[in-house]
């Protein structure tokens, strides 16, 4: 852990149309109902108001998530054979990569991490070997939406309309839940869709929740993101700013919350990001190809005992793993007590708007990071150089103000965070 930490501190030195909106002011007009029962359950009264038939009765479905605990014991079971995930702790190198992962981990509020440089660099296994370290969260047992118990901005309105009913609700402790979005997506399935057939066979309007559902208070991950479709793009930028997803179909509104940390990867070589979906991104990581030929040699004999026993691989870094995992929750925990002196911030907001950097987001982003990193390193005070590490991945990926222009590779962000902190 300390070889990532010291290694990022010096390299910061040197097909049906389907329409979507999200909107926080949509969720107070939301009309509640309870659910009805036709064999299984229903999640009903999802935020579903507008034209209603008598002879339809209003229900959201999601099989998926609504299992017994037997049901949980043969998943648990079946997760021995899935295929095996790569350590996080046995990738080599790549440590600005590592640790914008780690602290989106710590916070999610940083708000995800864009990460981009050649291929075949383990961007896609470095992102996907993150699942065996996160942590486990409190949620509402059987809801779709992955509902925070403690907090109304997370819940769904069903959730919501029990509390205030006094209701007690079942609650259970998961793993924080990785989504991929595969490029080929269509827009029903990431924002979800209405079972017309469903409608029209049992008499109920049923909602089936899309993957934006499935990684409320998760991670949404997107392979090649450069290369995703415009309506897609326009879906993600919709949720990531509200935390809401809203679909609207056949007369119907269904809203839900939809707050995710959203991790993207991709080749520069095969298309640049739309600005809007870069801003959205709290930090930027850059990974280059290793050129110290022992380093790529060590790569290629550990992918190879991977390749060969993965199990027995696995099993040899599982110290470092549980290690990183305890170290993680620890910084988790420890966060809300870390403290920013009024100079540092007014400095990095000085910085800011030296760069000419758009928005506040810059800020924003860069305060929390630092905060992140000096909880990982068990700190409770932001230092300067909690700042220096940070502050190049936070705010060269804002910079760009020419389509045609390349991300600064962070000098130009470091340059100015000596003049200003000096």
């Amino acid at each position: 852990m300390a070889s990532i930490l010291g290694s990022c501190s010096t390299a910061a030195f040197a097909s049906r149309p389907l329409s979507s909106r999200t909107s926080r002011a949509s969720i107070p007009s939301l009309s509640l109902s309870p659910g009805t029962s036709y064999g299984k359950k229903f999640y009903g009264g999802i935020g579903i108001h507008g034209k209603k038939r008598p002879q339809f009765h209003v229900a959201v479905t999601n099989v998926a998530t609504e299992i017994s605990p037997a049901e949980q014991a043969q998943r648990a079971a079946a997760k021995e054979n899935q295929r095996p995930v790569y350590p996080f702790a046995a990738i080599v190198g790549q440590d600005e990569m590592k640790l914008c992962l780690l602290l989106n981990v710590i916070d999610p509020k940083i708000g995800g991490v864009m990460i981009m440089g050649d291929r075949g660099t383990g961007k896609s296994t470095t992102v996907r070997s993150l699942v065996d370290l996160l942590p486990e969260i409190k949620v509402v047992y059987g809801d779709p939406y992955n509902s925070d118990p403690e907090d109304p901005e997370s819940m769904g309105a069903e959730v919501r309309e029990s509390i205030v009913k006094g209701e007690e609700l079942p609650v259970t402790m998961t793993k924080i839940n990785m989504v991929d979005l595969p490029l080929g997506a269509t827009e029903d399935r990431v924002c979800g869709t209405i079972d017309i057939e469903k409608a029209l066979t049992e008499g109920v309007k049923a909602f089936e929740p899309g993957l934006l559902a499935k990684a409320n208070r998760g991670i949404l991950y997107v392979d090649e993101v450069n290369l995703l479709d415009d309506h897609l793009v326009d879906v993600l930028l919709d949720s990531a700013a509200s935390g809401w997803n809203t679909v609207e179909r056949e007369g119907i509104s269904i809203s839900h919350p939809a707050r995710f940390i959203l991790i993207g990867s991709g080749n520069p070589e095969e298309g640049e990001l739309r600005p809007q979906l870069l801003d959205r991104f709290g930090m930027h990581a850059q990974v280059g190809t290793v050129r110290d030929a022992e380093l790529r040699v060590k790569i290629v004999e550990e992918r190879a005992r991977f390749d060969k026993n993965p199990k027995e691989f696995r099993g040899s870094y599982q110290a470092e793993q549980e290690k990183l995992q305890q170290q993680i929750g620890s910084a988790r925990s420890y966060l809300p007590s870390v403290q920013i002196d009024q100079d540092l911030k007014v400095k990095i907001s000085k910085v800011c708007a030296e760069l000419n950097v758009d928005g506040l987001r810059g800020d924003i982003v860069t305060n929390r990071a630092a905060k992140a990193l000096a909880a990982l390193k068990g700190r409770d005070k932001v230092t300067p150089e909690d700042i220096a590490t940070v502050i190049p991945n936070c705010l060269r990926h804002r910079l760009r103000k020419d389509p045609l222009e390349s991300i600064d590779s962070g000098l130009l962000v470091i340059e100015k965070f000596y003049e200003v902190f000096s």
